[in-house]
Formats: C-alpha cells, structure tokens, sequence
C-alpha cells in the first residue's frame, strides 16, 4: 500500500469518527489515489487535481463535486505536509446553485405513487409505493427508509427505529394509524409475493433483495415522468429528497395554523427528522414558501404524526 493511500485510510477513518459517512467520497478519492499512482506521483497538485477532474465524462456539476472532494482530502494532507496544495475552489467554471425543494401538492404525490402501476412486477409496484408514501409521512430520508429491517417497525406500538442515521445517531418515530395499516398490508403482500427473501429489509426488490439507492433514483425518474411533473425552474427541480423538505413545511404550517407556540417544539421536528438543530428545518420553510407551498396541511389520504401537542395530534 503507498504512502498516499495510508493517508487516505487515516482521512476517512477520522472523518468517519465525526459521523460523516463518505461512502462516495471513498470511491472517488481511491480512484483519484489511483490515478496518482498511476502517474507515479505521491503529491496533490493543481494541475494533477485538474487533469483528473476534467476527464471526459460527467457533468460541470459532477466535476465541480469531485473537485469538492478532493479539496477536502488535500486540505488534510496540506496540514500535514505542506508541499501538497489545495486546489481553489473556483477551479473548475460553472459550479451548480443550490437546488430549491420542489413543493409537491397532495395531488402530485398521489399521482407519483399512482404511477407506480406502470413498473413490471406486483412486488415493484407495492414496494415503491409504500417507499413513496413512506417518505412523504415521516420525512425520512431514502437511505434510513431503504436500510430498515423487519426488526426496526414495530407495528403494534407503531413505532419505527432509524438506526445507523447521518450523524451516527439512532431515533424512534412514532406514525399514524393510518402509516401502520399501509405498512402491515405491504408487509403482508411482500411476504405473499417473495416467500424466500435473501434479506431482512422491510422494503425489497422484486428479486427479493435490499433496494439500492441508484435503483431508487432511477425509479423516481421513471414515476416522475410518467406522473407528469415537470421542474418550475431550473433549480427547482422534482427530486425524491424534496419529501423530506415538503414533510417538515406541512409540520410546522399546521402548527402555526393551530395556534401554538411553535419555537419550543423545533427541536421535537429536529430530532424526528435526524437534525442536529432547527436552523436547517427553519431554512426548508422559508425556500418551500416563497416558491408557493402554502396549501393547507392534508387531513386525508397519507398521514403521519408526531408526538401530541397541547393535546392535539399534528398529522401530515
């Protein structure tokens, strides 16, 4: 092993111990190692970063996020031996803005997990369509719903456990009645259709295994297609991650709408959804509406809920 990937190896596992997973960061930065080795180089350098994000292939903004990562890595090495340089954050032209949520209406998640019809395989349909309505009840993010096992939902307290989070950290989230019901009638026909699974998670492939994150990008293309959903602008586009942002605006609207005091429960929505603080869930509500989100909080159809407040349940 060269010296440069020993470093890597020591990068990663403090990064790691500050609860950044880096799991695409290891990918990149072991093919960028190689490539250094490759040229028999042993130092980060401007031109050897630049030749090797500009390689043909990719995007501006995924070269604009390999440059990201490597910057992190040589930004370690430089405070270890300054003959390695930092590439400038401007190296590469045309890094891409900061996407803003899409602001999904009830009628248009209803039409993506409509859509769900048009994929082969009973088993597909079902899986993604508890996948979706999954993701728009609880806020969760794909990677927590996809990792969940049969162990971690606990229909008769209703309850499902996060494990292994973003920030290395576990949670519990209590769901509506109406969120157990769906789950046990998938889990149901999931075990109807796939006798033999060759995996413990709740949510499976039509194979019978685990889903994978690309799969499930992919997939959301195809639905989001078909569902007819169309960007309002170039930065606002319709992507899987926006039910996360859409679940905590319809939270905090319904809590303003009953008249609470809302400050003293931002952490209580910080903490269901994975968050360190409130600061990140307060900059979901002020993009979601200014870019029109302000429909009333859904009464029907898929509903979650956080723990009582004042007495009253909050659903959304």
């Amino acid at each position: 092993m060269s010296p440069l990937r020993d470093q890597l190896s020591d990068y990663l596992r403090i990064r790691r111990a500050l609860g950044y997973k880096l799991a695409r960061a290891e990918k990149l930065l072991g093919q960028f190692v190689a490539f250094l080795e490759e040229r028999n180089e042993s130092v980060i350098t401007i031109e050897n970063t630049l030749t090797w994000v500009t390689l043909p292939g990719g995007s501006d903004s995924w070269r604009a996020h390999r440059l990201s990562t490597v910057r992190g890595f040589a930004a370690y090495l430089h405070a270890l031996d300054d003959t390695h340089l930092i590439p400038p954050a401007d190296l590469c032209p045309n890094r891409p803005a900061r996407a803003i949520p899409y602001p999904y209406s009830e009628q248009q998640i209803a039409a993506l997990m409509a859509a769900t019809a048009i994929l082969r395989g009973r088993l597909r349909q079902a899986t993604y369509r508890t996948l979706l309505g999954l993701l728009a009840v609880t806020g969760m993010r794909v990677g927590e719903a996809i990792r969940l096992d049969r162990d971690d939902v606990d229909l008769a307290q209703g309850v499902l456990t996060v494990r292994d989070t973003k920030f290395g950290k576990s949670r519990e989230l209590p769901v509506h009645p109406s969120t157990v019901k769906a789950l046990g009638g998938y889990a149901r026909e999931r075990d109807r259709l796939c006798r033999e699974p060759s995996t413990d998670a709740v949510l499976v492939s039509q194979a019978g295994t685990r889903l994978l994150y690309c799969a499930v990008h992919a997939t959301f293309k195809q639905l989001r297609d078909h569902a007819g959903l169309s960007p309002r602008s170039v930065s606002c586009r319709p992507r899987i991650h926006d039910f996360r942002h859409r679940f905590a605006v319809q939270t905090l609207l319904d809590w303003y709408r009953s008249g609470v005091d809302v400050q003293p429960l931002m952490p209580l929505l910080s903490t269901y959804l994975g968050h360190y603080a409130g600061d990140r869930v307060k900059s979901s509500v002020v993009v979601h509406v200014s870019s029109g989100q302000d429909e009333p909080c859904s009464r029907r159809g898929v509903r979650s809920r956080l723990p009582p407040v004042n007495r009253r349940r909050t659903r959304t």
